[in-house]
């Protein structure tokens, strides 16, 4: 397997975080432009590119850095002893600023003022609840897929944002750097200052819990069979 700088892991973390904001506020820009006062064609115009741009970033990035492009997962990487505080930390740093450059080149694409304030409200118990559970079904999507079969991840986790975009509340931010920059987009896909920090904590007691779930879930007990492996055929 290729070894890979921390400065490159590093480096893919901030391009990666980059260009899934830059997808995430500049489909949202489009969509609600060509929906005509729509949401739903809008959210869907958001929902597609988002999912797709998964696909792509965690395929390409994913072999040098893990392609975490989430605070909250490099979090639960790290409670899991796969990556130091130090390279965690850098990551942190690297996602925050990447993610707020993509909203910054989405607002340059559109003509738009680059600097915003949301004024997006996203606030209450529901929506709340809603970055619990996007958080946490996106942590255990990694985690189990990470299990049965590696090779998936980058489909798998660009379906699930995709389905969760559409039976949360919230749309499925699931992610503190991206709740973080969005902020800085008074566009279609934002979300007010004072709403931040709420979601935030949403999404990281769901990370905790998808990982206190996953522990449990996909421990196995001695001398029971992994069903992963398949049994040898008997000989005819």
């Amino acid at each position: 397997m290729a070894q890979y700088s921390d400065t490159q892991r590093v480096g893919a973390e901030f391009l990666g975080s980059a260009f899934l904001l830059a997808t995430v506020i500049g489909s949202g820009i489009m969509g609600a432009k060509l929906a005509g006062g729509n949401d739903a064609l809008a959210l869907l115009g958001n929902t597609l590119p988002t999912g797709a741009i998964l696909v792509v970033l965690i395929t390409m990035l994913g072999p040098i850095s893990g392609a975490h492009f989430n605070p909250a997962v490099t979090g639960v990487f790290w409670l899991r002893g796969e990556i130091s505080a130090r390279l965690g930390l850098l990551y942190l740093i690297a996602q925050i600023a990447g993610a707020v450059i993509g909203v910054f080149a989405a607002h340059l694409m559109f003509d738009l003022p680059v600097l915003q304030l949301s004024q997006k409200v996203r606030s209450g118990s529901s929506q709340w609840f809603a970055e619990w559970l996007a958080t946490f079904g996106l942590v255990l999507t990694i985690l189990a897929t990470l299990r049965a079969k590696p090779s998936t991840i980058p489909v798998s986790v660009g379906l699930y944002i995709t389905a969760a975009y559409w039976f949360t509340a919230s749309t499925s931010f699931a992610n503190p750097a991206v709740t973080f920059a969005r902020a800085f987009s008074d566009t279609f896909a934002g979300i007010r200052h004072a709403d931040v920090a709420p979601f935030i904590a949403a999404q990281l007691l769901g990370a905790v819990s998808a990982l206190a779930a996953a522990h449990w879930l996909l421990a196995q007990s001695p001398g029971v069979a992994d069903p992963s492996v398949a049994e040898p055929s008997p000989a005819k």
